[in-house]
């Protein structure tokens, strides 16, 4: 039977209470979860064990409304907590000695739910304490740095602590299911299949509409912005998927090997292109849905 620890960094962050506790949580409710599976939050925050349980239900309890209770008392026997500072040997020190008291000799899985500069700092601290075993990964979310230079440097990090097949770099995009079923409508659908060229397509054009504002992300916008945080990861995902000839096979390698056929054919904007080619916008106030949200 599968033993795992599922070390969630950030989990009193914006990710994790919006999408990560409440899909958990689903995932335990309909018996995706191995029985042997412990979710430990980690995060700068003082909290207790009980602390971080209160704070899990709260957030069940605002973004779903059908909380079951013998789901939940399955759910939160799940849960732990051990603050992590990630600047400090001890908090990892400690989140080690937790890993090994709750759930010894099972493999950890760590995820990032952090802002890209703390990256390369956990997967430090990771190695330092010895948490970064042959058996472990590690996932982390667009964008990977703020720059091409950050991103060598995370990707190096993570490479001096993981090797690559331990290494999932995710854009969360990829997981809805209308981006899903994009490969399946293009190349399965004897419609749309012999139609999808530059013969019978005029442009294309990828509208992002959203329902969720910056809301308490400001500090994260402030240093990456809108074009870092969707275009560079989920639009170009999009266009990729949209624009990419079908692959040998539906396996990640194949699929992967098309995208970057299609993102070298891209005409690269210089600095003397960005001008005339690009049109930057900002957050005016409004509505969304019906709720009067602040301009940023």
């Amino acid at each position: 039977m599968t033993t795992l620890n599922f070390v969630l960094f950030g989990a009193t962050g914006d990710l994790s209470k919006r999408m990560l506790l409440p899909s958990l949580y689903y995932l335990d409710r309909d018996g995706l979860l191995p029985e042997k599976l412990t979710i430990v939050g980690a995060a700068r925050s003082a909290l207790s064990h009980e602390d971080f349980i209160a704070l899990t239900r709260k957030v069940l309890e605002e973004r779903r409304e059908d909380i079951e209770e013998d789901v939940w008392k399955r759910f939160s026997a799940r849960l732990h907590y051990s603050p992590v500072d990630a600047g400090a040997a001890s908090g990892f020190e400690a989140l080690g000695a937790l890993l090994d008291e709750i759930n010894p000799g099972a493999a950890n899985v760590f995820y990032l739910s952090l802002s890209p500069d703390h990256y390369a700092t956990v997967c430090n601290g990771l190695k330092a304490a010895d948490l970064a075993t042959p058996g472990s990964r590690i996932i982390v979310e667009k964008p990977i740095g703020h720059d091409l230079e950050s991103c060598r440097a995370i990707n190096a990090a993570l490479l001096s602590a993981f090797s690559e097949d331990r290494i999932f770099r995710i854009d969360h995009y990829l997981g809805k299911e209308t981006v899903q079923n994009l490969l399946a409508l293009r190349f399965a659908n004897i419609l749309f299949e012999p139609l999808w060229n530059k013969a019978h397509i005029d442009h294309v054009e990828i509208t992002v509409f959203e329902t969720v504002g910056v809301e308490g992300r400001w500090g994260y916008y402030d240093q990456y912005g809108a074009l870092r945080d969707m275009v560079q990861n989920h639009v170009l995902q999009l266009l990729c998927l949209v624009a990419l000839e079908p692959p040998a096979k539906l396996d990640p390698d194949a699929v992967r090997d098309e995208k970057v056929k299609v993102l070298r054919s891209l005409k690269p904007i210089t600095g003397r292109d960005v001008m005339a080619r690009t049109v930057r916008g900002q957050y005016a106030d409004g509505t969304v849905e019906g709720k009067d949200v602040p301009g940023y």
